[in-house]
């Protein structure tokens, strides 16, 4: 993997939902050193994005250019391709596979990494989070782990990742902390409360009667308040998935609900910073739309009608001054957000200030120096004669319950071979891996469509 002599540096990145494109393109470009090329994958699987949803996401990409790939054609095109930078949008199950298989590029195993006799320079592996970590802390970051940088969308997370790390003993130096890729737009300054959006989740609640309640009080606070606009944005189109499986779409349950929709009240979809350009107050369970509100200073609410819990991610939010139930939303309360909290969160971060050692920006450091620090490691890597064997912390030898079936999941041989390695001939056999994705897209996206038109 020749490190490219010309002067455009050159990045691949690879998702398995919209959401993930959005993050791993725009952290792609914030990160760029100079000129780029970016070339866009997607990981064939459930949570495949349409072109639909890759042009609502507002990535500044051409759909145009990305292309559908199984993992083994990916390990492909980046030992061809020659990339400089590659970055993982994935989740950590496919982050850990994809971290084995580069390794197995130019190594002698997927599980025993070696330094490297060939002459070709493996690239530069950048991985991370979409939004709120709030479940799976220790195991999606263990499945992180072998990145040259893993980065942290706020102070907060950064400690919360480096002693996750620390913790089981295994080198911490990747962690860096930026902030998410797609905050911004123009700081709120309205005074009336004109336009409330709710925004919807995919899996959160994930049962009929939780969301068929926040529908209802969504509906209700509209007929309260007939002179608001109340908006209800939804993620995906009904047949359509994003990162998490919406079982239950709100679409659906709007369609049954007893007395209809006000007039005031309507279904939207599109880009999320074009939503929050008209919206006076956001209202959501859990949803990283909070934080792209609370950035721009828009009055945001986390609803605590089903509980502070766990499960729901709202507990994320403790602190923060935003935590409110409907009945307080429907008579007047308007939730102002603790700057402190704020500041870990790594949001409303656009006034001037320092930016301590580490890049980790404090209250009121500029947005724009977050990703300074990033940058700056990437660059050092990049300039680097020979980066070191990419050495993920799950091996053989310390995760042998584990490891293989990760691997097995995305058509990867966990077992040392000799010469090529077992990655390298799954890489070789990507054929049987596209018929098996033909299988799976019939089934995933093919199926449900004949099954709503049987249901017509």
């Amino acid at each position: 993997m020749q490190a490219s002599t010309s002067d455009v540096l050159r990045v691949a990145v690879i998702a398995d939902s919209d959401t993930r494109w959005k993050w791993g393109a725009l952290t792609a470009r914030r990160l760029s050193v100079g000129d780029a090329r970016l070339s866009g994958f997607l990981l064939r699987g459930r949570a495949t994005p349409t072109p639909r949803q890759l042009a609502e996401v507002g990535a500044g990409v051409d759909t145009a250019d990305v292309r559908e790939v199984t993992g083994a054609e990916f390990l492909r095109a980046v030992e061809d391709d020659g990339y400089d930078v590659v970055v993982l949008a994935l989740v950590g199950g496919a982050v850990q596979a994809m971290l084995h298989g580069l390794a197995a590029l130019t190594t002698s195993a997927v599980t025993t990494p070696v330094v490297s006799t060939s002459a070709r320079r493996r690239p530069v592996v950048v991985t991370g989070y979409v939004g709120v970590v709030y479940e799976k802390l220790a195991d999606g970051l263990l499945l992180r782990h072998g990145a040259d940088v893993v980065l942290a969308n706020s102070p907060h997370d950064a400690a919360r990742f480096r002693a996750v790390y620390e913790g089981v003993g295994a080198d911490a130096s990747a962690v860096t902390c930026t902030a998410l890729p797609f905050l911004g737009g123009a700081p709120y300054t309205g005074d009336t409360l004109k336009t409330v959006v709710f925004a919807a989740q995919p899996s959160v609640p994930a049962s009929r009667a939780d969301r068929t309640y926040l529908l209802r009080r969504l509906a209700e606070h509209a007929r309260l308040h007939p002179d608001r606009e109340v908006l209800l944005k939804l993620r995906s189109q009904p047949g359509e998935h994003t990162t998490h499986i919406e079982e239950l779409p709100y679409q659906k349950l709007a369609e049954k609900l007893p007395g209809g929709l006000p007039a005031n009240f309507r279904l939207v979809y599109g880009h999320m910073g074009e939503v929050l350009d008209r919206t006076d107050l956001l209202v959501t369970v859990s949803s990283t739309a909070a934080l792209e509100s609370l950035h721009r200073r828009i009055p945001t609410a986390v609803l605590t009608d089903l509980g502070i819990r766990e499960a729901l991610g709202n507990h994320h939010f403790l602190g923060s001054g935003c935590l409110a139930s409907w009945d307080q939303l429907d008579s007047g309360t308007s939730p102002e957000a603790d700057p402190a909290w704020l500041a870990a969160q790594g949001v409303a971060a656009d006034g001037s200030g320092e930016v301590p050692e580490g890049g980790a920006p404090r209250g009121g450091a500029p947005y724009d120096t977050a990703f300074d620090a990033a940058r700056e490691r990437v660059a050092r890597l990049l300039l680097e004669p020979e980066l070191p064997p990419i050495q993920p912390y799950y091996t053989l030898a310390t995760a042998p319950g584990y490891l293989p079936g990760i691997l097995a999941r995305y058509r990867l041989d966990a077992a040392p071979d000799t010469g090529t390695g077992g990655v390298r001939r799954v890489v070789r056999d990507a054929v049987r891996d596209a018929a098996r994705g033909a299988y799976r897209h019939g089934v995933q996206r093919v199926a449900p469509v004949i099954r709503r038109m049987g249901e017509l």
